[in-house]
């Protein structure tokens, strides 16, 4: 169901009203949150219209993609779950999708027999890489923020991320000798 702009800014609104029922304190802060979640629905409503023709959602692009990054195509499921931030069984769950699709396999780890790499398969390779060409295009190249607000808007974003524990900034490297 297409449907055009609101005649007014329903986060705008609803600060108004959380002031008007006292919570000045909160007002700011509520509006700010909602309006990160919103931004967030808008562009995973492009991403998801992006990847739909590949057969992918947001999460199994990004396991793919993780994978095409390494030098091998493949890494132990630990380091994929600890580098996409989020619960081993959603992990796990997407590996199972896109192993059953071909697109992954999993493999016994050299070293550790506890423990399992997953590894992209030329298919998974050549679909990361389309689905990689359409996001750029059709996406990242220009995510609705001029390229001073896209640069501002991720530095506040990992400020905010660094100062909630999602990372530490890295140690400086001491100087060659």
């Amino acid at each position: 169901m297409a449907r055009g702009p609101l005649p007014v800014d329903p986060i705008a609104e609803a600060k108004r009203q959380w002031v008007a029922h006292g919570w000045v304190d909160a007002a700011s802060g509520m509006s700010a949150v909602t309006s990160v979640i919103r931004a967030q629905q808008l562009m995973m409503a492009r991403i998801d219209k992006t990847l739909k023709p590949f057969g992918l959602s947001f999460a199994r692009f990004e396991m793919l993609r993780l994978l095409a990054f390494t030098r091998e195509g493949r890494m132990p499921m630990g380091s994929a779950i600890a580098r996409l931030q989020v619960h081993p069984t959603s992990v796990t769950h997407t590996v199972d999708r896109l192993a059953r699709d071909g697109f992954v396999v999993r493999e016994p780890h050299p070293a550790d027999g506890r423990a399992a790499l997953v590894a992209l398969t030329p298919a998974g390779r050549d679909l990361v890489e389309q689905a990689t060409e359409a996001l750029n295009a059709e996406v990242f190249a220009e995510p609705g923020l001029t390229e001073d607000d896209t640069v501002e808007l991720v530095r506040i974003l990992a400020r905010f991320r660094r100062d909630a524990g999602d990372f530490r900034d890295p140690k400086p490297q001491p100087d060659p000798l």
